[in-house]
C-alpha cells in the first residue's frame, strides 16, 4: 500500500505581530503554530497615499516594529485590514456613534476589504494584499443599533465582523475570500510561507 506524505503546513517558527483574535483563529484553523508578539505602532498614514496601498504599508511597519525578535529561522507575520468605499478608508470606529455612522454608510452598498500582509525573516521580506468585494443589504437603524449593542465591533475596521450577526444576516454577496474579510488572506499567507522554505 502506498504511503501518502502529509502536507507540510509550516517549515519554520512563526511570530504573529497582531493582537487580533480573528487572525490567531484563522492561523490555528489552517494548521499553523505560532507565538503572538503585539506590534504597537502609530497607524496613521500619509494623506496622499493611494487607499489600496495603506494596508500593505501598515503591515510592513508592524513587521519592522518587531523585527528585532527575529532569530535564525523565525518569520514575522504582520497584517492590517482596511474597509474602502468611494475612495475613503473606514478604520476602527472611535465610539458607538462612529460605528453607527460607518455601518449606515456601508448599508445597501458594495465596499472593498483589503488586508495587507508582510512576511519578514532575516533573509527575505514579502509584502502582498488580499482583496475582497463585499455587498451589504439595506439595514434599518434598529438593526444597526442591535448589531452594535450585541457585538460591540469597536476593534474592527469598518465597524463590523463578517463572522458575526451582520455577516450572517446582512451580507448578500462576497467576491474574494471570507478569511480576508475576517482579517487574513490565509490562502495567500500559506502560499507565500512555502516560498520561505
Amino acid at each position: 500500500m502506498e504511503t501518502v506524505n502529509p502536507v507540510i503546513i509550516q517549515h519554520r517558527p512563526l511570530i504573529l505581530a497582531s493582537q487580533s483574535p480573528r487572525r490567531s483563529q484563522l492561523l490555528r484553523e489552517a494548521g499553523f503554530t505560532f507565538k503572538v508578539q503585539v506590534a504597537d505602532i502609530d497607524e496613521s498614514f500619509p494623506n496622499d497615499m493611494p487607499v489600496e496601498d495603506v494596508a500593505p504599508w501598515l503591515a510592513g511597519r508592524k513587521a519592522q516594529a518587531v523585527a528585532h525578535l527575529i532569530q535564525h529561522q523565525e518569520i514575522i507575520l504582520a497584517a492590517d485590514s482596511v474597509v474602502i468605499l468611494d475612495g475613503v478608508i473606514y478604520n476602527k470606529p472611535a465610539d458607538h456613534a462612529d460605528a453607527f455612522r460607518m455601518i449606515r454608510i456601508l448599508a445597501g452598498r458594495q465596499h472593498t476589504v483589503i488586508t495587507g500582509v508582510c512576511l519578514l525573516s532575516q533573509e527575505k521580506k514579502k509584502i502582498f494584499s488580499g482583496v475582497t468585494k463585499v455587498w451589504f443589504a439595506e439595514m434599518t437603524d434598529e438593526e444597526i443599533y442591535y448589531y452594535i449593542e450585541t457585538c460591540k465591533p469597536f476593534d474592527k475596521a469598518g465597524a463590523y465582523g463578517v463572522q458575526e450577526w451582520i455577516g450572517h444576516c446582512k451580507i448578500t454577496r462576497i467576491e474574494g475570500t471570507f478569511p480576508n474579510v475576517m482579517g487574513l488572506p490565509i490562502d495567500l499567507v500559506y502560499a507565500a510561507l512555502q516560498e520561505f522554505g
